[in-house]
């Protein structure tokens, strides 16, 4: 989630991208800037979804979140697994509320396994982006450190992380 700090910076990248739309309309050599020009500035969703793109929560900075390109049409083949992860994520997430309505639970998370190359990766990728989630992904090293109780802290971070950038993947 987003802080105080995290939303003003927002909010300001989103006033100065609404400001580099307009600058042909501002002459620089002025001192000053046309009551028109000012008047029509507006920042807009535009300006904050350009914004968004450009700024993470304070929280996730050192960690690397993504925001996958993969699409199902990337991924060659495995047809019955891509449907089930519709049905299982992607169904749920764009349609809650027939979950909802028919009192059903839609699942809480989904377990890929299996050898190198066999399309984990890109799968979790697509079903992201498909959701519009964010993409974190963890090597098992990244968690393990020598001293006693420390991974399991590390593990609870990368977990406090994926819910402060929900929706999330959450990709080991």
């Amino acid at each position: 989630g987003y802080v105080g700090a995290d939303l003003a910076s927002l909010c300001s990248e989103a006033a100065i991208q609404q400001i580099r739309e307009k600058m042909e309309l501002i002459d620089l050599e002025d001192e000053t800037i046309d009551a028109e020009v000012l008047n029509s500035l507006a920042v807009t969703m535009d300006n904050f979804r350009f914004a968004l793109n450009k700024n993470s929560p304070s929280a996730l900075r050192e960690t690397v979140v993504e925001t996958p390109n993969v699409t199902w049409d990337d991924i060659g083949g495995l047809e019955k697994v891509k449907r089930e992860l519709q049905e299982m994520v992607q169904y749920p997430v764009e349609h809650p509320e027939k979950y909802l309505k028919f009192g059903m639970q839609p699942s809480r998370g989904v377990l890929f396994f299996g050898p190198p190359g066999s399309g984990k990766t890109m799968l979790a990728k697509a079903i992201a982006n498909e959701c519009q989630a964010n993409f974190i992904s963890i090597k098992g090293p990244e968690l393990l450190t020598m001293w006693f109780g420390e991974s399991e802290a590390n593990v609870r971070d990368v977990f406090d992380k994926a819910r402060a950038a929900a929706p999330c993947v959450l990709f080991f």
